[in-house]
């Protein structure tokens, strides 16, 4: 097997393998592979996290993934954002605007953020909503506009396409228009930099959107979208019991298994004409 990454597409490299079928080899194929590799993010030159990602988008993961850990709270918190050297893709380098003072002790990724963090639920629960936001959406979204969105967004997953091996997050708003788009190996990164794209568009909060996302509902998914106020999460697949308890509890809307003309209401349905 032999992987190149000589593609126009960060996100993709090219690669051959052998292909069985029927139980028997059938030759070499040609085919392409979702990248991985690690970006490490700096806060005014000092390593705060590495995160395993998909190349591209590297800004948005930066600023989506400090503003839904609670370390900034919206654009105007940052100063600049750049890779630290042309020659060093892989590390983004965040400098607070002048007057602000970021507190580093809330970047928990490894602490609160994960399901096998070993901290129980409410614990995890009662940790996030302190320095969560309010939710005071009042946002109402009709059944049929939910039902689209699934669709709405395989339709605009151009690197899952020719890989197969992407997570993807979308943001809608509340016609079901999709605003945002992004990628990633993993699904807390595409969240992160879909919600990153409105932080440095200076498009936040986002009280009035609805994310969806390719996999399943984590606590750690639901935990992001609240952090950047969004009323309503989608997943295609299964939520966890942490997310639904976390949902109901924050007051957020929680739908699971997506697909078709079919969906699970777990929490919030009162948002859902």
């Amino acid at each position: 097997m032999r992987y190149d990454r000589a593609m126009s597409d960060p996100r993709c490299c090219e690669n051959r393998h052998l292909r069985i079928e029927g139980g028997a080899p059938a030759g070499e194929r040609a085919g392409a592979l979702a990248v991985e590799e690690p970006l490490e993010i700096r806060i005014h030159g000092r390593p705060v996290t590495v995160t395993m990602r998909t190349p591209g988008d590297d800004f948005d993961l930066a600023a989506g993934l400090l503003l839904t850990e609670g370390i900034l709270r919206e654009c105007r918190d940052i100063g600049t954002i750049r890779h630290c050297a042309e020659d060093e893709p892989n590390i983004v380098d965040v400098t607070p605007a002048t007057g602000v003072s970021l507190d580093l002790s809330r970047l928990r990724r490894n602490l609160v953020g994960t399901s096998s963090c070993g901290l129980c639920g409410k614990v995890a629960i009662e940790q996030v909503r302190t320095i969560a936001p309010p939710l005071r959406s009042t946002l109402h979204v009709p059944i049929r506009t939910i039902l689209r969105l699934p669709e709405a967004m395989r339709r605009a997953q151009a690197t899952f396409e020719k890989t197969g091996g992407l997570h993807a997050a979308g943001l809608f708003a509340a016609d079901g228009s999709l605003e945002v788009l992004r990628e990633d190996v993993g699904r807390h990164n595409a969240v992160d930099k879909t919600i990153g794209a409105q932080v440095l568009s200076n498009r936040t909060p986002l009280e009035d959107r609805i994310l969806m996302v390719s996999g399943r509902a984590s606590f750690e998914i639901l935990q992001k979208a609240l952090m950047a106020s969004i009323p309503v999460v989608c997943a295609v697949s299964a939520p966890s019991s942490l997310a639904v308890a976390f949902a109901r509890e924050s007051g957020m809307t929680l739908v699971g298994f997506l697909r078709g003309t079919d969906a699970n209401i777990y929490a919030g349905e009162g948002r859902i004409d």
